[in-house]
């Protein structure tokens, strides 16, 4: 079966940068999987997030969609992506608009893909925002009138009321609280096994990864060093570095 997302060697260099910030990067995203990106702050997770959002393009390599390498100059194929590949962002409030109601933010897609006008978008926003969880009036409110899980429900809605294939997350529930953390995991896994998504999301929290991903792929310096089944990675790890992420988790006195 062809990978719904594929990196093949791919590599990223900013520009005015000395050095790649991800380099010889592989790996399949296969339909319905769910993949953890793990590693230190400033192990390249993030770009490779973005890399497989088309945010950023590979300065070697490829990024691979349904087995064609993305070609951000082709409009129809570049339109069928984004209708299929949505993100999620780490901060609920910088991702979104203060200025906009959140009705008109979580319609964006539908009317910047060509999928809906005003009106046919309308029910659609309704549906999305009941599904994470957010009250009949959210629509006519603005981002600063919610707590921060709330937020970030909305950036979540926005994300799915495209119906996509593939969702991308980036830490989405490292900026909340423990509480209000797990509520959104629950909703991240629901949302997941209802819709059959496809998942790849960058985290630092193991526990997440151990309840919502499937694989976990470990990245050091830019490079990929471990990948394999989630529960293997997290309790057998054949490399020092897993090793050494997974023994920094704090663990409470007994």
């Amino acid at each position: 079966m062809t990978p719904v997302l594929e990196l093949a060697d791919a590599a990223v260099r900013y520009r005015g940068a000395a050095e790649d910030v991800v380099r010889d990067v592989s790996f399949p995203v296969e339909e319905g999987q769910s993949l953890a990106l793990v590693g230190e702050s400033g192990a390249g997770k993030t770009t490779l997030l973005r890399l497989l959002s088309g945010l950023v393009r590979p300065t070697a390599g490829a990024v691979r969609f349904d087995g064609e390498s993305l070609a951000p100059r082709d409009r129809r194929q570049m339109r069928r992506f984004r209708r299929s590949v949505q993100v999620v962002f780490q901060d609920p409030y910088s991702s979104l608009d203060p200025r906009r109601r959140v009705g008109a933010i979580v319609a964006e897609p539908l009317r910047s893909l060509g999928i809906d006008d005003r009106a046919g978008a309308a029910p659609k926003v309704a549906a999305a925002l009941e599904r994470v969880g957010l009250p009949a009036d959210a629509a006519t409110r603005y981002p600063h009138e919610f707590s921060g899980g709330q937020r970030q429900r909305v950036a979540i809605a926005r994300a799915i009321v495209c119906d996509p294939r593939v969702l991308l997350a980036d830490e989405p529930v490292s900026a909340l609280d423990v509480t209000t953390r797990v509520k959104v995991v629950d909703l991240l896994a629901e949302l997941k096994e209802e819709r059959r998504m496809t998942m790849v999301m960058v985290s630092h929290d193991l526990s997440v990864v151990a309840s919502l991903c499937e694989r976990t792929a470990v990245l050091e310096r830019g490079r990929i060093v471990e990948q394999g089944p989630t529960g293997q990675v997290l309790s057998a790890p054949d490399h020092p570095y897993t090793r050494r992420l997974i023994d920094s988790v704090p663990r409470l006195p007994v």
